[in-house]
């Protein structure tokens, strides 16, 4: 029965978490690391839990109750927890329990003071840390107190932190059990907390110690300021001394009081370095058993450190694998997409075949590595010119990283010395020439249609050969397809023509501010520009809506949709059969698309037509017939008297002819071209849907023969595995499992801009003076000055805009577009200057700031906002 109910320590090690929870495993693996030090004890274990709740089946129904509620239910999670909570604490101890704990009690001392502490088996794993969310009693003494205690934890499984974390990190509550760890106490001069990577900038080399006097919980519950210590290659580099007034110790007859620290002590250090430097080699040797950097709570005992804890740090984003030592600086792909969310690995191995460069994999992200290029001092002003105009936190960052000036080094030019290479020059699109006395190369407008037909005409080639492809042939004609889909993509018209856009906008840009004074001149010059599918997406919505308004009883029929097969319902509407061809008609031209699109894993909306349905609905009662082609006309008009305006202002300034051609003519060159900057993105995803359709019915075959479970488990298989899969039909079933969770848990994490081998996040900043006191800054992507009510919206089918609504959200891809005709301005978190939101900003004529750090957390919805689209900030309104 003891053997069922308790183990030792040293019985125990990392593997038996579903035994002990993972406070306890990692304990006992802890316990047989060299050098390392811990407090005796035992492991009531999770068959000891199991047992107790068997004794209520009450217990079972409150726990089915609990499973139904979403982490906002805050009211209904807390009385629920509360009523668990009583009644696992009600239930009588069983007598076999109380003599196993008894018994362990005497052999590591019975009347010895101990700490009772909480080891949930969903608790210091590797993807959820869940530090703090169960109790811990300090300093119990006595069977009686302690089996009490015992209960206390089991029942702070329930607690309402405790429940919203799991329900938050996905975790079913009724797969949870609960161990209890019983251990030893130790009444420390010093205590804290040591993390074996910072965890503020998530620098794996440097180690950061937290440390106050007395018991740790004067640092955990925030009554004292720790001293904290920061240490790299055995050296002590940072140290802010605390004043201390307040500490906690044990009592002796048991229990912990605060106390007051003598005056003479406050300000001491709580740790000598040479301390300090013992404690991080401890730590650097349990980090390598465990295989992960850990956050370590520790004691100082008569000069020995005593180890009382150790979980994963689960908040550090993952950093690429590289094969090498060598320094390396990562830039994060999805900040270029406006697409930072987590991609499950079929995503990112498709989105890695169809790529103009390498890229690498971590957290769920993707991410070049830029090193080489910013090694060399001509590659690096064109990299770090080109990465300012897109994203100018980016290039702060990377500015960051080489002002150290010993992470990168310097390496000589290509073709500067024999051996070196061929010198080769920065393309148009990285000089840094003055652009009033250079004007960029011009292009033929004629290759914009031909480009298009071009696209058009491999795409139906795609559709039709792929019909008679299966099995491993598929994978086959699929890497084939890659590269003809990169062939597109890299063709030199193609570079030309969406240069060509790009490089006429910064042109009119500089040279406008330069000659009139005018900021952001060609967000109106490119109003309503041709041939932008994007912009055209969401005009075309407008259309839905009016074949849609004038039937009454189709508009309250979609107002109830809540299933994928409403369109098969709308043919028996009056207008109904109209509206499913109008749906249908923008499906088949835009169906492809979706949030998040470049992974290919997303639903679209030919998959999830549903979506689309909140935002046509906003179109019918927002808008009045005929709206698409009123928009895009005055947006005609408006960029047409601003090209008057702007050339007669010229012709009035010296030399004012000359400035005016030369002005014309890229005027006209970003009107011919600045719209197809859209279109190779619309073709990317209009191929990705083609191989998404053959995949999954590919992974059909694979269900229906008994290898997969679902369809979409092969989301979480790379290309190649589920290429390997489809040959030998053989799949270890915990991979899957496996991918989620690793999944479920990067989708929490937040990919950085730049990212060092060393997996420090390198945060770039705006370095702006003219913004006023509490005003948001971000990048200025498309001029002008709305105010209005600040809609913050994370998901795109939850939209519910009124007319001279401001969009507050995290990125908008293409797919946002649809959107973009019924509000006033946009605020994003990420972006740039000529990424697909702020494109479409200026085509729509809204003003829009982007790379606004945290603004859906910092703007509420409903707030009062002035975004002010040519400076780059937003006013918070009260």
């Amino acid at each position: 029965m003891s053997e069922q109910y308790v183990l030792d320590l040293q019985e125990v090690d990392e593997t038996q978490i579903a035994v002990v929870g993972g406070k306890g495993a990692h304990l006992g693996g802890l316990s047989g690391i060299e050098g390392v030090r811990v407090p005796s004890g035992f492991c009531v274990t999770t068959a000891a839990f199991r047992q107790v709740v068997a004794q209520d089946p009450a217990v079972v129904d409150q726990l089915d109750r609990l499973s139904r509620l979403g982490p906002d239910d805050r009211e209904a999670v807390r009385a629920l927890g509360e009523e668990i909570r009583r009644t696992v604490e009600g239930i009588a101890v069983p007598d076999g329990l109380a003599a196993a704990v008894t018994a362990a009690l005497a052999r590591h001392g019975e009347q010895a003071a101990y700490a009772v502490r909480s080891s949930a088996t969903a608790e210091d794993l590797p993807t959820a840390s869940f530090a703090g969310q169960q109790d811990t009693y300090l300093n119990v003494v006595g069977p009686a107190g302690i089996l009490r205690h015992i209960s206390r934890c089991w029942a702070s499984l329930f607690t309402e932190r405790a429940v919203t974390y799991r329900q938050r990190a996905g975790i079913d509550h009724r797969t949870v059990q609960m161990a209890v760890v019983v251990q030893r106490m130790v009444l420390p001069h010093a205590s804290g907390i040591l993390f074996t990577a910072d965890p503020v900038t998530g620098n794996r080399k440097v180690a950061a110690v937290d440390a106050g006097f007395g018991l740790g919980e004067a640092l955990v519950s925030g009554l004292v300021n720790p001293d904290v210590f920061k240490v790299r290659d055995g050296e002590v580099i940072a140290r802010t001394v605390a004043a201390k007034q307040r500490a906690i110790v044990g009592v002796p007859g048991g229990g912990t009081q605060e106390v007051a620290v003598a005056p003479e002590q406050q300000e001491q250090p709580s740790l000598t370095d040479a301390q300090v430097l013992r404690l991080v080699e401890l730590g650097r040797r349990i980090e390598a058993r465990f295989g992960r950097p850990q956050d370590i709570e520790w004691c100082l005992v008569d000069d020995d450190f005593r180890i009382v804890q150790s979980r994963p740090i689960t908040t550090l984003f993952p950093v690429p694998e590289a094969g090498d030592a060598e320094n390396r600086l990562y830039v994060s792909v999805g900040h270029q997409q406006m697409m930072t969310d987590a991609m499950r690995p079929l995503g990112l191995s498709m989105w890695q075949l169809t790529a103009m460069v390498p890229m690498h994999e971590a957290g769920g992200r993707l991410f070049v590595d830029v090193t080489g290029r910013l090694a060399a001092p001509a590659s690096r002003a064109g990299l770090l010119d080109l990465m300012g105009k897109g994203d100018p936190l980016v290039r702060d960052a990377l500015e960051t990283v080489l002002d150290r000036g010993d992470f990168i080094p310097s390496l000589p030019d290509p073709g500067a010395a024999p051996g070196t290479g061929t010198a080769t020059a920065a393309p148009p699109a990285l000089s840094t020439s003055d652009p009033t006395t250079a004007d960029p190369a011009t292009a033929d407008p004629a290759i914009v249609p031909e480009l298009i037909e071009r696209s058009r005409a491999s795409l139906a080639a795609l559709r039709r050969d792929i019909r008679t492809k299966t099995g491993p042939a598929l994978f086959e004609f699929l890497l084939d397809a890659c590269e003809e889909h990169k062939r597109l993509l890299g063709d030199p018209l193609n570079m030309q023509a969406i240069m060509a856009g790009m490089e006429a906008t910064w042109w009119l840009n500089d040279t406008l501010l330069a000659w009139l004074g005018e900021k952001s001149a060609a967000d109106t010059l490119t109003l309503s520009a041709p041939d932008n599918i994007t912009s055209e997406m969401g005009l075309a919505l407008l259309d839905v809506a009016d074949a849609i308004r004038p039937h009454p009883e189709v508009v309250a029929y979609l107002r109830g949709v809540t299933d994928e097969d409403f369109l098969d319902g709308l043919p028996k509407l009056a207008g109904g059969t109209e509206a499913r061809d109008a749906i249908e008609g923008y499906l088949d031209r835009y169906g492809m698309r979706c949030v998040g699109e470049i992974d290919i894993t997303r639903p679209r909306w030919n998959e999830r037509p549903s979506t689309l349905v909140p935002v046509i609905l906003d179109n019918v009662r927002l808008f009045e017939p005929g709206a698409a082609e009123r928009h895009f006309e005055q947006g005609r008009q408006q960029a047409e008297q601003k090209e008057r305006d702007v050339l007669t202002r010229l012709r009035a300034l010296p030399d004012g002819e000359r400035k005016a051609d030369r002005t014309k003519r890229m005027i006209d060159q970003v009107r011919a071209f600045v719209g197809y900057r859209e279109y190779p993105k619309y073709n990317i995803v209009s191929r990705y849907s083609v191989y998404k359709q053959a995949l999954l019915e590919e992974a059909g075959r694979l269900v229906r023969a008994g290898v997969l479970r679902e369809a979409e488990d092969v989301f979480h298989l790379t290309f190649q595995e589920f290429h390997d899969l489809v040959r030998t039909h053989r799949l270890d079933g915990r991979l899957i499992e496996h991918r989620k969770e690793a999944f479920r848990s990067y989708e929490t994490l937040a990919p950085p801009r730049v990212l060092t081998s060393d997996g420090e996040a390198v945060a770039g900043a705006y370095r702006r003076e003219n913004v006023p006191d509490g005003a948001l800054v971000g990048l200025p992507v498309s001029a002008g000055t709305v105010e209005g009510r600040a809609r913050v919206i994370l998901d795109m089918a939850q939209a519910d805009l009124e007319a001279g609504d401001i969009l507050v959200t995290a990125h908008t891809d293409p797919s946002w577009s649809p959107l973009f005709v019924a509000i006033a301005g946009l605020v994003t978190e990420v972006g740039g200057l000529m990424t697909h939101g702020a494109v479409i900003a200026r085509e729509y004529g809204l003003p829009a700031v982007v790379g606004v750090d945290r603004a859906t957390r910092l703007i509420r919805d409903g707030q009062r906002i002035r975004v002010h689209g040519t400076d780059g900030y937003v006013e918070l309104l009260p």
